[in-house]
């Protein structure tokens, strides 16, 4: 190969990438860099042929648990030249000693990551809404609070649930970025379903959306999309293999634009799926 170095990305080199992510079409938040950074400084890595950019990927331990493939991205000027793998090695690397790796891949990768020991577990969709919607009626003993009314460690027990791993720094900085709304559904003071919203280049993206029931799902997602304008766009990634989260977004009128595979290296992951409506981000999983 030509001079092909690869090293850990700064945080400004990751706002840079994921500029990229935008000029590729997926829609990034507008604070995902620097949240994505603070998650694990060292799991971010860039390309460089000739002293230039060429690609990038990021490979974000959350401890022995659990690591995430994410923001793969190569210039499509130096695709199918091996600079994509190289990059990839590294986050690999990064990750090594993780008990399961996940990624969320797109159609034409996805035989890649099979080659490398990641396998199948189910679809993953992406649905736009539009628009506040009609208000859910709340049953009794329930209620939607700011999740900041929650104390923190509940929060991140709460996400562990539905997680395969802890992930307290992550959490800290996702439902507190700017331009964003997190809540959370109380039955009889107990956190039973969380929500956040975060402002993308265009409208809105939910995620996570968690919820102990359908019907606190469909609270939660009433009230994180309340305040949108009448057709300002929302975006939430919902998991193929829950029937519950299909019927959510179907009642409320919403489409496919995007489709990913949800696959993994080790062992999947024991969720409980009937209760993930959203994922976080297709990034960090």
């Amino acid at each position: 190969m030509k001079d092909f170095t690869v090293e850990t990305m700064t945080l400004l080199e990751l706002e840079g990438v994921v500029n990229w992510a935008a000029s590729e079409g997926w829609n990034p938040g507008l604070y995902d860099a620097a949240v994505f950074h603070d998650t694990d400084p060292d799991g971010f890595f860039l390309g460089r042929l000739n002293g230039k950019p060429v690609a990038a990927v990021s490979g974000v331990s959350y401890g022995q648990e659990f690591g995430f493939l994410g923001l793969y991205i190569v210039d499509p000027a130096h695709r199918d030249k091996g600079y994509g793998g190289r990059v990839s090695l590294a986050a690999r690397e990064h990750l090594k000693g993780c008990k399961c790796i996940g990624l969320d891949g797109v159609k034409e990768q996805q035989q890649n990551y099979a080659r490398h020991g990641f396998h199948y577990a189910y679809p993953s969709f992406r649905y736009e809404g539009r628009g506040s919607g009609d208000p859910v009626p709340t049953p009794a003993g329930s209620k939607i609070l700011s999740l900041a009314e929650f104390p923190f460690e509940e929060i991140v027990s709460y996400d562990q649930r539905h997680f395969p791993a802890r992930r307290s720094t992550f959490l800290k900085t996702w439902i507190s970025q700017p331009d964003s709304l997190a809540l959370g559904c109380g039955i009889q003071g107990k956190l039973s379903g969380f929500a956040v919203r975060r402002k993308c280049l265009t409208g809105h993206k939910i995620g996570p959306l968690f919820a102990n029931s359908p019907v606190i799902a469909a609270q939660l997602l009433a009230g994180i999309r309340e305040e949108l304008a009448a057709e300002e766009p929302f975006y939430i990634d919902i998991p193929g293999n829950n029937p519950a989260a299909k019927h959510l977004v179907d009642q409320e009128g919403m489409t496919v634009v995007f489709e990913t595979a949800r696959m993994y290296q080790g062992p999947e992951p024991e969720l409980p799926i009937d209760e993930i409506y959203g994922i976080s981000t297709f990034e960090l999983g």
